[in-house]
């Protein structure tokens, strides 16, 4: 992917613009369909449960995703990019609490 396309720039310029969880919430439901929310936020617990050690059956059972669609978080999770790897240890160092909520 070209990140250094103008479009594309312009929306991670415009992630980094914000500040607050309610700003965040306001432009990702702009951005984006109820469900690709969903989706995401699923893809992302997924991530959470991966890094955790999590066995997939428990992390279909939990999410509802396809094993085939937490195969692709694995392997992002372990990739070159480290995208899932760098929030997540983001998150655990300055949030930790809050890491582990809604994977219930």
């Amino acid at each position: 992917m070209n990140w250094k396309k103008s479009d594309k720039m312009q929306l991670v310029n415009a992630v980094l613009t914000l500040e607050e969880p309610e700003e965040v919430q306001c432009f990702l439901r702009d951005l984006l369909t109820e469900k690709e929310i969903d989706e995401f936020a699923k893809r992302f617990q997924a991530a959470v449960m991966l890094d955790s050690n999590i066995p997939y059956t428990t992390i279909v059972q939990v999410t509802g995703l396809s094993s085939t669609t937490v195969a692709r978080v694995s392997k992002f999770l372990r990739g070159k990019e480290g995208g899932y790897a760098l929030v997540i240890n983001k998150l655990s160092h300055h949030t930790s609490p809050q890491l582990g909520r809604g994977l219930s």
